[in-house]
């Protein structure tokens, strides 16, 4: 019975860009993409300086701007899935 590891066939990022219009991520297995920012409302209402301070997560499944509070997976970017904002009352 063999103990190594299996590699992982999900996608992992390796970087991140946020521009004035998308959210690129670059994948460990050299694809790139990119969402619309529009899509992360968060993002979107966040100044370029904080768009820039994100952590890679969960060994590349995700990434984190702790300073907004946002978090966006690689898998929800690949099925492309946008953030709604929430409702005011």
């Amino acid at each position: 019975m063999s103990t190594a590891a299996k590699p992982s066939n999900d996608p992992r990022a390796s970087s991140v860009e946020v521009t004035g219009e998308l959210i690129t991520a670059h994948l460990a297995d050299g694809r790139i993409i990119s969402i619309p920012l529009n899509w992360s409302w968060r993002l979107s209402d966040a100044t370029a300086a904080q768009r820039a301070r994100y952590e890679i997560i969960g060994h590349g499944s995700g990434i984190r701007w702790p300073e907004i509070d946002e978090d966006l997976s690689v898998r929800g970017m690949l099925n492309g899935v946008p953030a709604r904002r929430p409702a005011t009352k």
